[in-house]
């Protein structure tokens, strides 16, 4: 993502004269499920011709949201995970996010990714009420990413796609390393982790943890 050096010089000037030295520099956190992302082309066979997703919730990031519409997941092991939510809006590749946890039941072999980086990942299929899609890649373990806006980047002093390290001072001490930042000024600040690393980590959504300084 191309940013105007200059845009981005007084967005650093003004952070910084507006944000006092002693500002709290926590970063809630959201738990990421087990979910699905869709095409047109696959939402036909999976729901019908031009069905259309109904949205229940919005989600942190704008523009995303959770949909009423569940889906089965079928791997190797033919141990069914039912009730996989689906999120919208659609998207030009087909995308199932599972944790290791899930990897075990299903016995598929997902790799850790960005999200949209589906190349060379795992296969499997999806099952709907109107019909079925096997994905030959397209599953993932979602890496560890932060969200920021372009506010955040600056004051945090990182860019899109650098790599911090992340402590949680809960009842599980726990230090995340190799956490991808995303920014853009489509984004709101919140790290995303699932569920295997949340559990492991004893927190939940609206936790708050800290980049270290290094």
């Amino acid at each position: 993502m191309d940013i105007d050096a200059n845009a981005l010089a007084a967005i650093v000037r003004r952070i910084l004269e507006e944000t006092p030295a002693d500002a709290p520099m926590d970063i809630p956190v959201g738990v990421s499920n087990r979910h699905i992302h869709l095409t047109r082309e696959h939402t036909d066979i999976l729901f019908g011709k031009d069905y259309e997703l109904q949205p229940i919730k919005d989600l942190s990031q704008p523009g995303q949201y959770a949909c009423k519409e569940c889906l089965t997941i079928i791997g190797p092991s033919l141990r069914p995970i039912e009730n996989v939510r689906v999120l919208g809006p659609l998207r030009k590749d087909t995308q199932v996010e599972i944790s290791r946890t899930d990897s075990y039941t299903l016995k598929v072999k997902p790799p850790v990714r960005e999200s949209g980086k589906i190349a060379g990942s795992a296969g499997i299929t999806i099952v709907g009420p109107k019909g079925v899609v096997t994905i030959n890649e397209g599953c993932i373990i979602a890496n560890r990413h932060i969200h920021m806006s372009l506010e955040d980047g600056a004051r945090f002093g990182v860019k899109d796609c650098d790599y911090v390290t992340v402590d949680v001072n809960g009842e599980r001490r726990t230090r995340f390393y190799d956490v991808q930042v995303r920014v853009s000024d489509a984004f709101r600040l919140e790290m995303h982790v699932d569920t295997d690393d949340a559990n492991a980590a004893g927190i939940g959504n609206g936790a708050k943890v800290h980049i270290v300084k290094e």
